[in-house]
């Protein structure tokens, strides 16, 4: 559900290794899959998959796994829109940016249902029919709610390790969700403010500075939303960041080059409304909300 760079490219791999697979995309991605397949280029590969690709998901009927990877202001039409997907013992795997999408999944089709997680890859669709991985990490990482082990979440975990993706069966999946938040609420609001990618952020000491602040202040959110991060989860993440391609830019910085939505409401302003909830100063983060505010909604909005 979501074909972009995060759904696209992880439902590729599974096609490409025996998974009967099939793709909720829309518009001119879904009609170029129709045609030709989707193709996918990174690093070290290139391949094209042809799997069946809708806009209808009744046409697809209940399946065993639902990768739910929609931009986070569509979860809940998608989540609606995923119903005619569910059986008695579907999982959807929740693979999208922020700390909230998780419990609006749970309350539109059910938690039991629900399985949360963490996609760390950069990739995007790079024209119709075609995602561009540029990080050489592939990682998902994912968790029951109930932080116990499970006869699916294994099932899973062997799906994708057999497809060629990283599997990391998180013990607290909520951990890794808020781990994520604090690096991608930085690298989203200093790669969408500056117009550049990550390499020359990190390299220049005053956006690294600003980059630094904004993950501060996100860690002290979780900090106070009682989330056991330790201090050292930013400069854990910094490090991470250090080590990312140069050429990488978040994905709310590409959507905001093309002219599209921005994720910006469920990263940094929730930093801002959950630090005004617990009396937590974020400065940076207010200052990000204010400066990409005339663009959240996209030319088109």
């Amino acid at each position: 559900m979501g074909c972009g760079g995060v759904g696209g490219y992880f439902g590729a791999r599974l096609a490409r290794n025996g998974f009967e697979t099939s793709f909720v995309a829309r518009g001119a991605h879904l009609e170029a899959i129709g045609r030709s397949g989707l193709r996918v280029e990174g690093p070290d590969e290139f391949f094209s998959v042809h799997a069946k690709a809708t806009d209808e998901p009744r046409q697809i009927g209940p399946v065993d796994f639902i990768l739910f990877a929609v931009k986070l202001w569509d979860t809940e039409v998608a989540a609606a829109t995923c119903r005619p997907l569910i059986g008695s013992n579907t999982s959807v795997l929740v693979l999208q940016n922020g700390v909230s999408a998780v419990e609006m999944l749970a309350s539109t089709l059910g938690r039991r249902h629900v399985i949360g997680g963490v996609a760390e890859i950069s990739a995007r669709i790079a024209e119709p029919g075609l995602i561009k991985r540029i990080s050489s990490r592939k990682l998902i990482q994912f968790g029951e709610l109930d932080r116990m082990r499970s006869g699916r979440a294994e099932r899973l975990a062997s799906a994708l390790s057999q497809a060629g993706i990283e599997a990391e069966h998180s013990a607290d999946i909520n951990v890794a969700i808020w781990n994520k938040f604090v690096f991608l609420t930085g690298l989203s609001a200093m790669t969408a403010l500056t117009r550049q990618p990550v390499g020359r952020v990190r390299a220049d000491p005053d956006t690294r500075e600003l980059l630094e602040e904004i993950m501060t202040e996100a860690l002290r959110v979780a900090q106070a939303a009682g989330v056991p991060l330790d201090d050292a989860v930013v400069a854990e993440r910094l490090h991470f960041i250090d080590g990312l391609p140069a050429e990488v830019r978040a994905s709310m910085a590409v959507d905001l080059a093309a002219g599209r939505r921005l994720e910006l409401p469920w990263l940094s302003g929730t930093v801002v409304r959950k630090g005004a909830e617990f009396g937590i100063p974020t400065p940076a983060n207010s200052f990000v909300c204010k400066a990409l505010k005339l663009d959240v909604m996209g030319t088109q909005g």
